[in-house]
């Protein structure tokens, strides 16, 4: 579980990324949820975009995906959406430093 510094932390780090997970009218797939693994596995934090033709909105998205990935919910805004996961596999110099809890 992140703090709420960590996760205002990470949401300024996702400002600038662009979207990499996209989710449409057949909302959550296998194939969705694989991407989304793969892009945690490379990144640790990603952005991703629900579509104007999906059912679902990014907040329900974003905690569907968290679930399925084991992944930390960072932030739900407008039609998108951002998650975190440690990968400890990443080289130390190269992963996404926290700040400590306190």
């Amino acid at each position: 579980m992140i703090t709420s510094s960590q996760r205002a932390f990470l949401k300024s780090l996702a400002h600038s990324l662009d979207p990499v997970v996209m989710v449409g009218k057949n909302g959550i797939t296998e194939n969705v949820i694989q991407e989304t693994e793969n892009s945690l596995k490379a990144h640790e934090l990603i952005k991703g975009k629900v579509l104007e033709t999906a059912l679902m909105t990014a907040g329900e998205t974003l905690s569907a995906l968290a679930e399925a990935t084991c992944a930390e919910p960072v932030q739900a805004i407008g039609n998108k959406f951002v998650l975190y996961r440690e990968n400890p596999e990443i080289p130390k110099e190269k992963r996404i430093q926290l700040p400590k809890k306190k």
